[in-house]
């Protein structure tokens, strides 16, 4: 990918918490004016923002000057990188100046026109520079080397993605391949365009009426908004309503996931990957053992999520536990927390990274480099935006005044100070991390605030309340992702096994995995084994497994600088400030935590049960 395309994508995906509905605010909560943060120091204007767009249409042309010129010498290789990087580096900051904009409201058609346009301009970007890598293979790997030893420029910004460039040679195409898959991507993206063209508008979602009147639309936002009804009768009626609904359609929800895994089998194929998941996990490296021992170790941990389940049934006071039982919180906190809590808190939880963590990051949530709060017409979510290399992160959040809302601002954050950090240690090419190193940064935040509370809390309900958001964390975002991750894992090797694929299928296998993860008693109707028609991350094949080792990886980290000292924490800050100078692998096992290894996942394990425990202890 170019530079452009990998932080496009990590601002879009990887660093995104995007939410169904906006938050609902007391009447003095927060205010409803204009955006906060300051865009001026991107652009000072919309004028200046269209003189630079158009200087970048214009210096497009100029990179061609160099094609079939890569291997002439190591300066000229040099000129050439240099040209594109440069060029990408402002193409970046375009993108990202009217990309926010467009977010502050995006029922502003001018801003989602300027939007297009800078998107037409990236895509401008990547037909100019699309001949670099074929050419760069014609040179071979000990050509290559010899310029990088030879050129400091070539050692010190572009050593890493020429390696990476070499070490995907077999499985990269000729020119006409490339252009040829490339070309074929728009088509093969149609299967995640129904499904979610299913979801969005064709099913006719069900209204249901709750215990106190009220009826519901049981749309995605509908289900979202009621499946922690209060009432146990509402709840099961939302869960049944929503999952019968998508099983009328399990047929083409079957036909479109199934080509789906057809996709991605194609793409293997025409790359010379063994499998799916090869192709999906070579882009950063990753070994595949990382990805199945995470699965193996989730199942092995399987003994406490089913004990959390029973300690869930017991707070809820009810006589059995059923899969609409999951979501309702177990102690309610009524307490809410203005902005300046907010960022006083996060302050004190982050204390164990360091005075200079502390510094960066009081420094930084004290400038106007966020919106923080919900209003009609903004984008809704949370997302950290880094692409602004030379300016730095911005911020777009919609809190609530909850628990919930302080957690995002503590996960933003530490987002936004791996980006920080990644820019101060690294030139531009090395500075953008990978999505499978992206979500340590913000969940190590979120364990660091929560022990933070736990340690604090005045009462045993606010204390159990703490414990609860931590349990829950644990159980949606590693034992949920990784059931995800294994359900995509056991529908590819269906495939590349020859057996057929169907909706029925799919739902027979999600059954079986809904049934093992959440234990023997646990209740279900059969129609809510559907939940895999539900979740469009199945069509960004082989995604969500990251959401599981990075909870894990946050885990260990969080553990060791909790109960260690100077060694623990520069080990973890190691981490953020290589960005993406390696390998995410290699990275994480510099800092003393190998990913392919059982010992992340046991350490989030045992953290899990540590919880559980404490919670026990307060019951008892």
């Amino acid at each position: 990918m170019t530079e452009m395309s990998r932080r496009d994508a990590l601002a879009a995906a990887a660093l995104t918490t995007l939410a169904t509905a906006m938050p609902a605010w007391g009447q003095d909560a927060a205010p409803a004016a204009g955006p906060a943060w300051d865009l001026t120091e991107i652009f000072p204007d919309d004028a200046a923002w269209d003189a630079a767009r158009k200087q970048a249409l214009a210096a497009l042309p100029g990179l061609t000057a160099y094609k079939g010129r890569l291997g002439e010498s190591a300066e000229t290789l040099a000129a050439a990188l240099a040209l594109q990087s440069d060029l990408g580096r402002s193409v970046a900051r375009i993108y990202v100046y009217v990309g926010l904009k467009s977010d502050e409201d995006v029922r502003n058609a001018a801003y989602q026109e300027k939007k297009a346009q800078a998107l037409d301009l990236y895509t401008g970007f990547g037909e100019a520079t699309a001949w670099i890598s074929p050419e760069l293979l014609t040179l071979g790997k000990g050509k290559i080397d010899g310029f990088v030893a030879s050129n400091a420029a070539l050692r010190t910004r572009f050593d890493f993605t020429l390696e990476n460039i070499v070490r995907q040679a077999p499985h990269t195409l000729s020119a006409e391949g490339e252009s040829l898959l490339a070309s074929a991507g728009a088509a093969l993206q149609a299967p995640g365009d129904v499904s979610g063209q299913l979801r969005s508008s064709d099913i006719p979602w069900p209204t249901i009426t709750l215990s106190d009147g009220q009826q519901v639309r049981l749309d995605s936002q509908g289900y979202s908004l009621h499946r922690d009804a209060p009432n146990r009768a509402d709840r099961k009626a939302v869960f049944d309503a929503f999952w019968t609904a998508h099983g009328q359609f399990q047929n083409s929800f079957g036909a479109t996931y199934s080509a789906q895994v057809k996709t991605d089998i194609f793409y293997a194929k025409a790359r010379k990957y063994p499998s799916a998941l090869a192709g999906a996990l070579s882009s950063n490296n990753i070994p595949e053992s990382v990805y199945r021992t995470l699965v193996a170790e989730a199942n092995a941990g399987l003994p406490q999520l089913h004990r959390y389940f029973e300690l869930r049934r017991r707070m809820l006071k009810l006589p059995d536990l059923h899969y609409y039982d999951i979501y309702p919180p177990l102690v309610s906190l009524d307490r809410p927390f203005t902005l300046d809590q907010m960022r006083t808190t996060t302050l004190e939880a982050v204390k164990p990274l360091g005075t200079d963590y502390q510094a960066r990051i009081a420094k930084a949530t004290a400038a106007r480099w966020m919106d923080p709060w919900p209003r009609p017409g903004k984008r809704p979510g949370a997302y950290m935006q880094p692409g602004a290399y030379d300016v730095h992160p911005y911020l777009l959040l919609n809190l609530s005044e909850k628990y919930d809302g302080m957690s995002t601002y503590a996960h933003e954050w530490g987002h936004a100070l791996h980006s920080l950090l990644a820019n101060a240690a690294q030139p531009y090419e090395k500075a953008d991390y990978p999505i499978f190193l992206a979500e340590i940064a913000s969940t190590l935040n979120e364990q660091l605030l929560v022990a933070h509370l736990i340690e604090r809390a005045k009462t045993k309900e606010e204390k159990l309340f703490y414990l609860g958001q931590q349990m829950e964390n644990f159980r949606g975002t590693f034992y949920r992702q990784t059931m995800f991750a294994e359900f995509e894992l056991k529908a590819h090797d269906l495939a590349e096994a020859g057996e057929g694929l169907s909706g029925e299928k799919f739902t027979s296998l999600y059954f079986d995995l809904l049934k093992r993860y959440h234990g023997p008693a646990m209740g279900f109707d059969p129609a809510y084994a559907n939940e895999w028609a539900f979740i469009p991350h199945f069509y960004n094949s082989f995604y969500v497994y990251q959401y599981a080792t990075c909870i894990a990886a946050a885990a260990f980290f969080a553990q060791a600088i909790l109960k260690g000292g100077a060694k623990e924490r520069d080990n973890y800050l190691s981490v953020l400030k290589a960005g993406g100078s390696d390998y995410p692998v290699d990275i994480l096992k510099r800092a003393g935590l190998d990913m392919t290894s059982p010992a992340p996942y046991r350490a989030l394990v045992a953290a899990f049960k540590d919880t559980l425990d404490q919670a026990e202890a307060l019951l008892a």
